[in-house]
């Protein structure tokens, strides 16, 4: 893939980013993800590829706009599998708190899992800890493990996990272990980059979540040096049967990072509201600013971007 298409893409992010922006605090996640979901298709349009969706806001009976299967750019150019989140954390944005994003990943054609949208166990580290993660061993081994490739105490490590109550065994037996916590209500997106960055005190992410969110992670952590694990979590026979109709027919496959997200990748997110490692978006007289962060798996660059948006010079995209 060029260089140059990760530049692209944050044009995308930060138009998804402005769109859900005038919806933060207001109280209706449907209309931030909408308006974060039409910024983003039409700005994907302008971009000279062959675009797939692999990961998207739904199959094609389930989302309008940004289905799995939906063909985006210009129809000339590279082939490229898109997986895209426009809106990370819809109810954080509707109130108003930290750590939502709009973010799109990139790969070659055929670099991402086809995940539908289901539930995965997943497993994830920063670069200290590559290689020490088992998602297949207990929550103690694996905090044992990471501790020793940190050279920490395990009372030393964070582990962040989404705060559900299908995950009380799992609290339970990390503070047994004497690891502290962080419970997020939503993006375990951010969650997992989040592994990966020294300065947000995160080591680990343990738990369940989405899987489409899960190969964007992959994405991230692949650019960054980090590590993961995952496994789908199949609840009924209609999950069995979209699997298989992706090609997935091991429902006990333990998924490397490599295998979530193969070959070159790019990451691309901006910032909607203020969180640990991008800053929201901020509305100034006529214009607005933007916190973006890109990565490519080749080259290992991570590059932020602050943007600063004259609207009366720029066509808009639904802000």
């Amino acid at each position: 893939m060029d260089r140059n298409l990760a530049l692209e893409l944050v044009r995308v992010t930060e138009a998804a980013a402005l769109a859900a922006g005038r919806w933060i605090g207001r109280g209706d996640k449907n209309a931030a993800d909408d308006a974060a979901v039409q910024a983003m298709r039409k700005s994907l349009g302008s971009i000279e590829m062959q675009g797939l969706v692999v990961i998207g806001e739904g199959e094609m009976d389930e989302a309008p706009m940004l289905y799995i299967g939906e063909k985006v750019g210009s129809g000339t150019g590279p082939r490229i599998d898109i997986a895209c989140d426009p809106l990370e954390g819809t109810a954080i944005t509707a109130t108003g708190r930290s750590e939502a994003i709009a973010v799109i990943a990139a790969a070659e054609e055929g670099g991402f899992l086809h995940a539908p949208d289901m539930y995965m166990d997943k497993i994830a580290v920063g670069p200290q800890a590559r290689g020490a993660i088992d998602i297949t061993k207990s929550v103690t081994w694996n905090l044992r493990e990471v501790a020793r490739a940190m050279r920490k105490d395990v009372s030393d490590l964070m582990v962040i996990l989404l705060d559900r109550d299908r995950h009380k065994e799992i609290i339970r037996e990390v503070r047994e272990c004497g690891a502290r916590i962080r419970l997020i209500g939503d993006g375990d997106v951010s969650a997992a980059v989040a592994t990966a960055q020294e300065e947000s005190g995160v080591d680990i992410l343990l738990g369940s979540g989405g899987a489409p969110e899960g190969v964007i992670a992959a994405a991230a952590l692949r650019c960054m040096g980090g590590d993961m694990q995952a496994k789908l979590l199949f609840s009924n026979d209609e999950e069995r049967a979209r699997c298989k109709k992706m090609g997935i027919t091991d429902e006990n496959r333990v998924y490397t990072m490599n295998e979530l997200a193969k070959g070159n990748v790019m990451f691309v997110a901006t910032g909607v509201t203020n969180g640990s490692y991008l800053n929201g978006v901020r509305y100034s007289s006529g214009g607005a600013h933007t916190h973006s962060i890109v990565m490519r798996s080749e080259s290992g660059t991570i590059r932020e971007i602050h943007a600063h948006h004259h609207f009366d010079r720029k066509p808009r995209y639904g802000w």
